[in-house]
């Protein structure tokens, strides 16, 4: 059974960084389909923040988000990251990390373009 566990969420002052990780398991190596970031803040739409494709690692950013996170992938610890920089109190959401279906390279921006999901994690960004 695939499992995505999330950590590294909490509260940080505007300005401050955090560092996100996605743990998977349950499947083969991450390398081999796409992955992303989506977020979740009070009474919002999840929406798209990063994604990275399987095989040549292209990634891709909400234009909100552009310049300030960086998504990254370690092959060898099946882990997803997403190192957030610079934030504000607008990035405040519960962060989820979600893979698409085994074999699919290809980042997509739609949610219901991924198959598996964590249960997501908190950031919390203070003005």
């Amino acid at each position: 059974q695939v499992q995505l566990v999330e950590s590294g969420g909490g509260l940080v002052q505007a300005g401050g960084s955090l560092r996100l990780s996605c743990a998977v398991s349950g499947r083969r190596q991450i390398s081999t389909y796409a992955m992303a970031w989506f977020r979740q803040g009070p009474g919002k739409e999840r929406e798209f923040v990063a994604g990275i494709s399987g095989t040549y690692t292209s990634t891709y950013y909400a234009d909100s988000v552009k310049g300030r996170f960086t998504i990254s992938r370690d092959n060898a610890k099946n882990t997803l990251s997403l190192q957030m920089n610079s934030l504000k109190p607008e990035d405040t959401a519960v962060y989820l990390c979600a893979a698409r279906a085994e074999g699919v390279v290809v980042v997509t921006y739609s949610r219901a373009g991924y198959a598996y999901w964590g249960q997501g994690t908190q950031v919390t960004v203070s003005s």
